[in-house]
């Protein structure tokens, strides 16, 4: 049960989402990640790029422990390009996203994407 009381859905892999984010990420930020994995869950879409290929300015800036200004770059980052995921994402599931967050972990490099959707149009609808 969810914290609403109704029972959740089954996880839906989208494979094919996955990989359109990290090919939007590669071709805007100019670096990917080594596996990227999205799923369907209810009215969200959560998406990880784990093993984060990180630019040498940021090597460099975690080396110096500045990670707060990495993440900080890589949050704005995520805000620049949203509209491109978020049109990824609405391409893959033909539902309207109203949220989108995005956070990035430093050790070990990985970033999740969550997308808010709005509801299913129902049979009626």
């Amino acid at each position: 049960m969810t914290g609403t009381g109704r029972q959740s859905e089954q996880v839906q892999p989208l494979p094919e989402l996955a990989e359109e984010l990290l090919r939007i990420h590669r071709e805007t930020y100019g670096k990917g990640a080594h596996e990227t994995r999205a799923y369907l869950l209810d009215d969200s879409v959560v998406c990880f790029l784990e093993d984060l290929e990180l630019l040498p300015n940021e090597e460099f800036m975690l080396e110096r422990e500045m990670a707060d200004a990495v993440v900080d770059i890589r949050q704005r980052y995520q805000e620049a390009v949203g509209d491109s995921f978020i049109a990824a994402v609405e391409r893959a599931t033909g539902r309207r996203v109203t949220g989108f967050l995005s956070r990035m972990n430093v050790d070990p490099h990985f970033v999740v994407e969550i997308f808010r959707l709005a509801p299913a149009a129902g049979p009626s609808d």
